[in-house]
């Protein structure tokens, strides 16, 4: 048996944990330069909030039903689902974090221990929010699939108290027939919209189509879907990550860019961010490509691209800052207002076996990259970083509705009053 621990509405829960007056109000999280909602919890949906919206579009009517809207609290977010995580995995022997909110437990070497599976998965709700304060649902089931169907149905139902266990077919049967088709797991929303067409409303009903049928129309991952649902274990988490083929680190600015200085400022710190994802992987760049445009809401929308070929493969951030600062007049066109910028690690290749050049000295600094990593990971991010990006950026990403980071900056430990 499987059990999935996801918590709910994990960014407005994350808000609440040291403010619990927001507790029983309508609370939404914004995403990146307050642009729209990507979390709003029930009572913020109930009152019509949709999410994914411009935050601009409903302003108004979240100030009328005063519902707390707040920026994206990344630090908050991460550093309480570490301790979260750290609390279910004390449950299970084996614990497979999925997402920053969601975790699967494996009960395969010590089911027989646990005489009520329910029971098991209420007193893991009861320890999470002792612990941690965070709500979470927890749904049990002898697949994967039925374990994400179980935890479903356990925030869909008021009367579930958060625990869903299917652990025979008179409860597989029901709780497949009251989910959609689009709830399952693996069921995106073009699937979800031919599979309506074929008259495949229900969970039930993808459960009681051929396999072998389903596989030749859409793909292989239909075909596990359909027997995960059937009791059939076809899926597996696999804790050996796969390496990146490629990085990436972009992001729309808090205020347009409109002078070259500002757009290399803007590049740097991105290749700063890329060059630490590819280091942690141990991979090496040997195209870096670079990319710059205004909104294409804009009336005359324009961007623009340029690719940095590295003779020998690095993943230091001096060298590829060295290089941006090159290529930056091709980028830059005066009267252009930025509103996005990014770097693109392509070509990568593993670190462990580098491939020099005999007439190409390397400009890479692997000591110095060493010491700046091992300093912002003790210190935090940007602790110690490149003078290219920048110490005052008008730029930078804005977040007016912050909240403290409670347990993460000394700063703004909470304070008891007593």
């Amino acid at each position: 048996m499987f059990a999935l621990v996801d918590a709910t509405s994990y960014y407005c829960s994350a808000e609440q944990v040291f403010r619990p007056e927001w507790r029983h109000r309508p609370v939404i999280v914004l995403s990146n330069n307050d642009g729209c909602v990507v979390a709003a919890n029930r009572l913020a949906i109930e009152l019509g909030v949709p999410k994914f919206k411009p935050y601009f579009q409903i302003a108004n009517l979240c100030r009328q039903h005063q519902v707390v809207v707040l920026s994206s609290n990344y630090e908050l977010y991460a550093d309480l689902s570490a301790k979260m995580m750290q609390v279910i995995g004390r449950f299970a022997p084996e614990q497979h974090i999925y997402s920053i909110d969601e975790s699967f437990l494996s009960f395969k070497h010590c089911q027989q221990a646990i005489p009520c599976l329910a029971t098991h998965a209420r007193r893991i709700r009861q320890t999470v929010w002792k612990y941690t304060r965070l709500p979470v649902c927890v749904g049990i089931g002898p697949t994967l699939t039925l374990a994400k169907v179980a935890n479903k149905a356990a925030k869909l139902s008021a009367s579930s108290g958060g625990v869903c266990v299917i652990d025979n077919d008179v409860v597989r049967q029901a709780t497949l027939a009251s989910l959609s088709v689009s709830d399952v797991w693996g069921i995106g929303r073009k699937t979800a919209a031919k599979l309506t067409l074929m008259n495949i409303h229900t969970a039930w009903e993808l459960a009681n189509t051929s396999p072998t049928m389903m596989r030749k129309q859409f793909s292989i991952e239909i075909e596990r879907t359909i027997r995960e649902l059937n009791g059939v274990a076809c899926k597996q988490w696999d804790d050996a990550k796969v390496d990146k083929q490629q990085i990436f680190s972009t992001r729309s600015v808090g205020e347009r860019i409109t002078d070259i200085d500002s757009l290399h400022q803007a590049l740097c710190m991105h290749i700063s961010i890329a060059a630490a994802k590819a280091r942690k992987q141990h991979s090496l760049c040997k195209v870096m490509m670079l990319f710059a445009h205004n909104s294409p809401h804009d009336s005359y929308p324009q961007s623009f691209k340029v690719n940095v070929n590295f003779t020998c493969a690095t993943h230091c951030s001096a060298e590829m800052t060295h290089a941006a600062s090159k290529v930056i007049q091709q980028l830059y066109r005066p009267g252009v207002h930025y509103y996005k910028v990014g770097v693109g690690l392509l070509d990568l290749v593993s670190s462990q076996h580098q491939q020099f050049d005999l007439f190409n000295v390397s400009k890479a600094k692997p000591q110095l990259m060493q010491v700046l990593d091992n300093i912002n990971h003790r210190y935090g991010n940007d602790t110690l970083f490149l003078g290219a990006q920048g110490a005052q950026q008008k730029w930078a990403m804005h977040r007016d509705f912050l909240t403290p980071q409670y347990t993460t900056d000394w700063r703004h430990i909470p304070i008891i009053h007593c």
